[in-house]
């Protein structure tokens, strides 16, 4: 690599589906250009990580997702308005001119840059072959590519929001954000500019995702159309609380999506657990436990009670398990939920979320 003589080879473009009903593209290198981009990564992330704004989040070292989640909870808080914003086909709108001139300003090595240059323009390649040639963006998928649309967006957007309005924080995980406004009058004008400034830089808020919200609450008078907004599998709108006193209030405070909810149910239908009537109760704790935990930990780490509804899906799936694995449970619903509910009583560690208290009713 150092010589220049390595030559990336054709991304290869694969399509999956997004839950508004359109197409993401992702671009998915070899085996090869994945250890080179990685060796490139490892080189050039310590030379810009020190410079990326404090309230970026998107994949970086020490940072994540639930942290922004948990800051942008205080700020709801502080700020009475926010501005939601979602940049339409990001990863494939970035200009390369500007990227390229990003770069410039962290490093000086020849060879990390003659590689960026090369995968930024390396052609895409269709299930039939076909070769489809690039003059912008960075393929989703790819290992630089993130480390990439950091360093594009921490100057057309993080430096630019510090410069131009310093007193309205906001978070960003990748082309995702959020900033905070104390009027509505000054959202609008935030809004207005961040338009310009996303143009300027070849890029375009998607006119749907991207809107101004009221964060309305028990202090907050007014009416306004919008009081919610998602925000990395979490909506944020007005919930009932109890402050520590016992005393029931609203505020306004995030709990897991129903877009994220119905994600999850979806996965745990793909699992057919019901189906594997040939292994044991344990093996199934092994081979699931894993994203259980992962769920609970990451969409039960505000206002939990929201996320019951998925295990106990879970635990009548594992129900229907019982039903098919047991000759004297097929077709007794309730003794099926009864016996899982014991278990669970006598094992409550086989399962992350049964040790969390979500266990299986018995029925008394």
């Amino acid at each position: 690599m150092s010589s220049g003589s390595y030559i990336p080879p054709p991304v290869k473009l694969v399509e999956i589906s997004k839950k508004d009903g359109g197409k993401r593209f992702l671009g998915i290198p070899t085996v090869t250009d994945r250890i080179a981009q990685m060796v490139v990564k490892m080189t050039l992330e310590p030379e810009v990580e020190p410079f990326f704004h404090s309230d970026s989040y998107g994949y970086r070292p020490g940072k994540s997702a639930i942290e922004a989640v948990g800051r942008a909870r205080e700020r709801c808080w502080r700020y009475d308005w926010v501005v939601d914003l979602d940049i339409k086909g990001f990863f494939d709108n970035l200009r390369h001119d500007l990227l390229l001139k990003a770069l410039q300003k962290h490093t000086t090595n020849k060879w990390v840059l003659l590689y960026i240059g090369r995968w930024l323009i390396a052609p895409l390649q269709q299930k039939d072959g076909t070769l489809i040639s690039r003059d912008k963006g960075t393929p989703q998928g790819s290992v630089i590519s993130p480390l990439l649309a950091n360093l594009y967006l921490h100057y057309a957007m993080d430096e630019w929001l510090r410069r131009n309005y310093p007193k309205n924080p906001f978070e960003r995980y990748a082309d995702d954000s959020v900033v905070h406004c104390k009027t509505e009058r000054e959202a609008k004008d935030v809004l207005a500019s961040l338009k310009n400034r996303m143009a300027e830089c070849g890029l375009e808020l998607h006119p749907d995702k991207t809107k101004i919200v009221y964060c309305k609450d028990d202090d907050r008078r007014g009416d306004y159309p919008i009081t919610k907004f998602d925000f990395l599998g979490y909506t944020f709108r007005r919930r009932r609380s109890k402050n520590r006193f016992g005393k029931l209030f609203v505020n306004f405070s995030p709990a897991v999506s129903d877009s994220a909810k119905k994600s999850m149910r979806q996965e745990m239908r793909r699992w057919k657990v019901h189906l594997r009537s040939d292994k044991s109760l344990e093996d199934i704790s092994h081979m699931f436990n894993p994203a259980l935990r992962g769920w609970y930990n990451y969409y039960g780490k505000y206002y939990k009670s929201e996320l019951h509804c998925v295990f106990r899906h879970f635990n009548r799936t594992l129900s229907r398990w019982a039903m098919r694995k047991y000759k004297r449970l097929r077709g007794h619903k309730r003794q099926a939920e009864y016996r899982m509910g014991k278990i669970a009583i006598e094992q409550p560690a086989l399962f992350y979320h049964w040790q969390m208290g979500l266990k299986p009713s018995t029925g008394q």
